[in-house]
C-alpha cells in the first residue's frame, strides 16, 4: 500500500512530533518537527528535513553544520501523530555539540549532566 503523508495525524499547526534514533546504537538523538512537506522531502531525499517553528522554514538536518542525518527508515507510531526517523548521524545530533538532546537526568530532585559537548 503506497504510503500518503495526508493520513498522518498533524497538530493545529499542520506539525507531527519526529523523533531521530540512531540506527547502529539505538540511543534516542533529539526531536523535531515535520510538516507534510517536510515527510515529502525527507522521503525523497533520504535526508532528514524537519520544519523549524521559530523560521518558520525547513531545515536540513546538518545543512549548515555539516552533522547531517541520512534516513535508514521512516516509521509511523500506531495512532499516526508521531514519527520516528532511524538515521546515520555523522557528527553530535544535539546543538548544543552533544551526541545527543537528552543529557540532562532528573534524578531525586536534582539535574544531572550525562554527557558534556564532543
Amino acid at each position: 500500500m503506497p504510503f500518503d503523508p495526508a493520513t498522518l495525524r498533524y497538530d493545529a499547526n499542520g506539525l507531527i512530533p519526529a523523533i531521530a534514533q540512531d540506527h547502529a546504537s539505538g540511543d534516542v538523538l533529539m526531536m523535531a518537527w515535520m510538516n507534510a512537506a517536510a515527510v515529502e522531502k525527507t522521503l525523497e531525499t533520504r535526508r532528514v528535513t524537519y520544519w523549524s517553528r521559530s523560521r518558520q522554514a525547513f531545515w536540513i538536518k546538518g545543512e549548515t553544520s555539516g552533522h547531517t542525518q541520512e534516513l535508514v527508515d521512516f516509521r509511523v507510531d500506531c495512532d499516526r501523530d508521531c514519527l520516528l526517523v532511524v538515521v546515520r548521524q555523522t557528527g553530535p545530533a544535539c546543538h548544543t555539540g552533544r551526541r545527543v538532546c537528552f543529557f540532562t537526568a532528573v534524578r531525586d530532585g536534582e539535574e544531572v549532566e550525562l554527557m558534556a559537548p564532543e
